[in-house]
């Protein structure tokens, strides 16, 4: 293994690596990661991995914005991996008893049953079977769904859409909203407050972050390019197709200018739990090393192993999205991931617009957290295979370490 300084510079109550980590077993894995921060123009990101409930690889390249390189510490906004994050929160508390996963949502939220919602129950919300998922129109000012009250108010007064007993409908910007409403009713603790107690403090790591600080906001990279496809502005690209039913569910689920606003500093000053979370790769890495080895990542404990077993189950749930038009099979606020070209049962975690994003690979015992600011590829800053490359090829190694077999880097994955 290669050498790794636990001598690391004071932060948030804990003491960052001075040096990078590479367990050479990885270190194929590790060669693909930096080849894709090669220039300046490429941003910069990290990378983390787990195996076994310790860490294998902790390492960062790049650039945080033209004139800061990415350091240990860098965090990036991560667009809906923070979905993952707070379905763990949630996970956390129904194991704890002060949810319940098939109770009504109005159990603890009265208000919520208005509307004809009084059925909707917890595993509904986590499941993306609410039928909230509308932002457009929800509130008259557009600023006012920056707020958390507001948007969770007018969700609670709002009828559910009633594709909703068909198919899941992905919750794209409201589904941390209703967590974490949710949460709070249900605990009388806020949001932040939960983060840190069933994250932070059981993980000894703070870099959970829904809304940060101002004496934070020097570590955040920033974001680029523009959300689209090729060079066309996400919210201009489906405005023409919006009376399609597909389609015109998914532009529902988003409002004009959102697209354009995530790259302010506005969502810094908020809590939107379905897609403003800024996290270091290394955070998200052991969040889910925790839920890929029995609940376990190095001596601390994040959930029972019958609990972890229950989350790796992924039953399917429905046979397509109505939002997404696909099947990415959600359950428990995660959803099935796609490690190399395939989604996959075996694996679960849930991925961000941009490429960043976290996952689980249970029967492995392996986990990945990548964060990064460069959006995308150059067809398209939605998204791309980042992430699952580099799940495929950390499996691979995390095989052949657990069966003593060496393994080479694949010649497509070097170049």
């Amino acid at each position: 293994m290669s050498a790794a300084s636990t001598d690391g510079l004071p932060f948030g109550g804990r003491r960052l690596p001075a040096h990078m980590l590479i367990d050479d077993r990885f270190t194929g894995v590790a060669i693909k990661f930096f080849s894709m921060f090669r220039r300046k123009a490429h941003g910069g990101g990290a990378l983390a991995v787990y195996l076994h409930g310790e860490p294998v690889i902790d390492i960062w390249a790049g650039w945080a914005n033209a004139e800061r390189p990415w350091r240990a510490d860098t965090m990036a906004l991560s667009y809906s991996t923070g979905k993952g994050v707070a379905a763990t929160v949630a996970n956390r508390l129904i194991e704890h008893g002060a949810l319940e996963l098939d109770a009504p949502v109005a159990t603890y939220w009265p208000e919520f049953a208005a509307n004809g919602k009084d059925s909707i129950t917890i595993r509904d919300v986590l499941n993306h079977r609410a039928g909230l998922q509308r932002t457009r129109g929800l509130l008259d000012d557009p600023d006012d769904l920056l707020d958390h009250d507001k948007v969770a108010a007018a969700m609670a007064a709002s009828a559910p859409d009633p594709m909703r007993l068909r198919a899941s409908g992905y919750h794209g910007l409201t589904f941390g909203t209703l967590v974490a409403e949710i949460a709070q009713r249900a605990t009388g603790h806020s949001f932040p407050e939960l983060v840190r107690s069933e994250l932070a403090e059981p993980l000894g790591d703070n870099d959970f972050w829904f809304g940060v600080p101002q004496h934070q906001r020097h570590r955040i990279a920033r974001l680029g390019p523009r959300l689209g496809v090729a060079r066309v502005p996400f919210d201009t690209l489906i405005a023409p197709f919006s009376a399609l039913p597909i389609v015109h569910s998914a532009r529902g689920a988003v409002y004009d200018g959102w697209a354009d606003m995530t790259h302010s500093m506005r969502p810094y000053d908020a809590m939107m739990p379905g897609w403003n979370g800024t996290f270091t790769a290394r955070a998200l890495g052991k969040m889910y090393g925790a839920i890929a080895n029995d609940g376990l990542v190095g001596h601390r404990r994040l959930f029972r192993p019958e609990t972890t077993r229950s989350l790796a189950e992924m039953p399917a749930n429905s046979r397509y999205d109505y939002v997404l038009g696909a099947a990415p099979q959600f359950a428990r606020g995660y959803h099935r991931a796609i490690v190399g070209p395939r989604l996959t049962r075996h694996a679960l975690g849930h991925f961000g617009i941009g490429g960043s994003g976290g996952l689980a690979i249970p029967r492995a015992g392996l986990s990945i957290g990548f964060v990064t600011n460069h959006l995308g590829n150059h067809a398209m800053s939605l998204g791309d295979a980042r992430l699952p490359m580099l799940a495929a090829l950390s499996e691979r190694a995390a095989r052949a370490a657990d069966t003593g077999v060496s393994t080479e880097l694949p010649e497509q994955a070097a170049s």
